[in-house]
């Protein structure tokens, strides 16, 4: 029995209200469960030094965890002078993972930066950012579509992650942090829409895992981000 009493391919409630924030470009407040992730998308006219001139754009991410979104206060990594480690990795995670969507030709020489800020942390945090915040970005695009700034729509398919592991023994769909703090094997799986995978980050945490499990956290993978996916149509219809 999982403690949420959910199935072992259950996926958590997932929500996605889309336009919550006046000012930026594109917006999406994301709840699985009780991990909740305001996604923001920024639309600049300009690109990094690294491509300028290339006629291509640029995709990139930041990410964040507000203090009191775990049961105890976290530091303002601001306050400590310097992101952390997970922080970094996970932002370009996101970032690594959005531009696998997108043709940065179609895009133009502009930039989208997706701001990912977790307002509440109930494990699957980096999943939900992805997850949203290509939605973010979808509402970003469409406004560039609208307006004629571009004729090609950059984003060639959905991008979702889920997470899937080993938990007392059995492969689970959709950690929660229960589930997270205790799993055996602790997987983050990218798809696209049409099932390709962008990124597999697996770990073995306490146990070892077999290459059948291995593919039954893959099925379970595909389940999620194929209700992920859905959800994502259904708010930016």
């Amino acid at each position: 029995m999982r403690p949420s009493g959910r199935q072992l391919n259950e996926m958590r409630s997932v929500t996605i209200e889309t336009n919550v924030t006046k000012h930026a470009e594109g917006s999406c407040m994301i709840r699985m469960g009780d991990t909740h992730v305001l996604c923001t998308a920024t639309l600049e006219e300009r690109v990094p030094p690294f491509i300028k001139g290339s006629g291509q754009g640029w995709v990139t991410a930041e990410y964040g965890m507000l203090p009191r979104s775990t049961n105890t206060r976290m530091r303002r990594e601001a306050s400590a002078g310097k992101q952390g480690g997970r922080t970094v990795e996970i932002q370009r995670l996101i970032g690594r993972a959005l531009r696998a969507g997108v043709d940065r030709n179609a895009l133009g020489e502009r930039q989208i930066t997706v701001d990912c800020d977790v307002i509440q942390a109930d494990g699957g945090t980096r999943c939900a950012s992805i997850t949203g915040g290509w939605v973010a970005l979808r509402l970003a695009v469409n406004k560039l579509l609208k307006s004629g700034a571009i004729v090609t729509d950059p984003l060639v398919d959905h991008v979702a992650a889920v997470s899937c592991g080993i938990y007392a023994g059995q492969p689970v769909l959709d950690l929660d942090y229960p589930e997270d703090s205790e799993a055996g094997v602790d997987g983050n799986f990218i798809l696209t829409g049409a099932g390709q995978l962008i990124e597999v980050q697996m770990s073995a945490e306490g146990a070892t895992f077999s290459r059948d499990q291995m593919t039954q956290l893959m099925d379970l993978a595909e389940k999620g981000t194929g209700e992920l996916v859905a959800a994502q149509k259904a708010a930016t219809a």
